[in-house]
């Protein structure tokens, strides 16, 4: 099994990546895409099953349809355990690194126990997502490496909320794209509507009309209105409620913001009095939890370049006086980031009243290793985007953390790539932690803890 759910076969010398298969199966397969080095192709029919192999619940999975959900054809245990073998295939190749992974399941903490057994295992979890609409305003998803629309009247991985909302059921003219959003511990629901381009002469957008849906809903068009209020969610994790605007970022399994929550203070141990670094934070679940543990006398700085998430992060640990949050790109501020000896961790409270201050000298007092630029902090933790952080980041986080970091993946390739620069800076992974956080998929959650040495 290759990274990104794919299986691996060979015609006549050549790889072929085979979607819709297990390993060990034999296959007839239709080829859909021919490069130089590879083929891809989709197994329409199983000569040879598989034992893990299982009838796909959704009508809408398989071959030439919905490109979301690429191993339903599998058990949940046979799923997690592909899983498994992917990522210590990807460390072993990329980093060098043996290591015996065991993919954990996310439980989740706001699901009836009736109402699983009713959808099935593995089926309900995910809180967003984002429809599609054709030109005649009949509402899908999109097919696999396609832009055409598989027209669906349900999503059996969606939540029962974003179900509620009923938006694969009714027709949305003049909608390029539908974004069902709902808290599955608040109950907030929101609709984020993207217009589609208008093919008049004068270009621009058009209005698209909303229908009546079955719950009511906050509704956001396109981006907002600038500098004014926003919609939003309010989601629970970690003892706390969390403002995330719109369509902003938020872990679309109901359990996984707390399972990673737990994994990240597990895998830092932060202590009181501690320096602490967020980075890609978002709209600051990890910071909050760091800040709590390193207490009044430490400091946590979070750093993230998305405006909306800025905002929503200052406004969710606006009472903690001992969190800074900074904006701008993280290689940017981090390596113009110093750690002033002078600086109390009361008056860096960015997050809080006093509202946002320029870059650099945030700080506390003692308590953190010298390094020859300002002081170095004892944790750091990474959450990058799927494309990983990248050597430059590495290099810096590796010159500026002292005791331990924690970095957060979704991306088995790009977080082995980054550990084996992490590798060459003088760090070694010290534990690895996987959570299945998106079941009928070939994606998994990752949070890997690093020890210099």
């Amino acid at each position: 099994m290759a990274n990104g759910g794919w299986c691996v076969a060979r015609h006549e010398g050549r790889v072929v990546f085979v979607r819709h298969t297990l390993p060990g199966e034999r296959v007839r397969a239709r080829v859909t895409e021919v490069t130089k080095n590879f083929l891809r192709a989709d197994a329409v029919e199983i000569l040879r099953a598989s034992p893990d192999r299982v009838v796909p619940p959704c009508p809408f999975a398989g071959p030439g349809r919905c490109g979301g959900c690429d191993w339903q054809h599998a058990s949940l245990p046979a799923q997690r355990r592909l899983k498994a073998a992917v990522v210590e295939e990807q460390l072993s190749r990329l980093a060098g690194i043996d290591r015996t992974v065991v993919v954990e399941e996310v439980p989740d903490p706001h699901h009836d126990e009736d109402e699983l057994t009713a959808r099935g295992p593995g089926l309900g979890w995910r809180t967003r997502v984002q429809f599609a609409v054709r030109d005649d305003g009949v509402v899908g998803l999109r097919r696999h490496r396609s832009h055409q629309v598989e027209p669906v009247d349900e999503c059996l991985i969606a939540h029962p909320g974003v179900e509620m909302i009923g938006i694969e059921r009714k027709r949305w003219p003049g909608a390029a794209s539908v974004e069902g959003i709902v808290s599955a511990g608040t109950g907030d629901r929101l609709v984020a509507l993207r217009e589609r381009a208008s093919r008049s002469r004068g270009g621009g957008r058009r209005a698209a009309k909303v229908p009546r849906l079955d719950v009511p809903v906050r509704l956001l068009r396109g981006r907002g209105t600038p500098g004014g209020p926003q919609p939003y969610v309010r989601e629970e994790a970690a003892g706390r409620l969390w403002q995330v605007t719109g369509s902003g970022f938020w872990q679309v399994h109901p359990g996984a913001a707390q399972a990673l929550a737990d994994a990240v203070l597990a895998a830092l141990e932060p202590r009181p009095g501690e320096i602490a670094l967020d980075l890609y934070c978002g709209v600051g679940l990890f910071a909050g939890v760091l800040a709590e543990r390193v207490g009044r006398d430490g400091l946590v700085v979070g750093v993230e370049s998305d405006a909306q998430a800025v905002r929503d992060a200052r406004f969710n640990l606006r009472d903690l006086r001992n969190v800074s949050i900074e904006q701008g790109r993280v290689e940017d501020v981090i390596a113009e980031l110093e750690f002033g000896r002078e600086h109390r961790p009361a008056e860096a409270g960015r997050s809080g009243r006093g509202g946002p201050a320029g870059r650099g000298g945030a700080g506390r007092r003692g308590g953190a290793r010298e390094r020859e630029n300002g002081l170095r902090a004892d944790l750091v933790l990474l959450d990058p985007p799927r494309t990983g952080a990248g050597r430059q980041v590495v290099e810096h986080v590796a010159g500026l953390a002292g005791r331990k970091v924690a970095y957060v993946s979704c991306d088995a390739a790009t977080l082995a790539r980054d550990l084996a620069y992490f590798g060459e800076f003088g760090w070694t992974l010290q534990s690895l932690r996987a959570f299945d956080a998106f079941p009928m998929t070939h994606h998994v959650e990752l949070v890997a803890t690093l020890i210099p040495g």
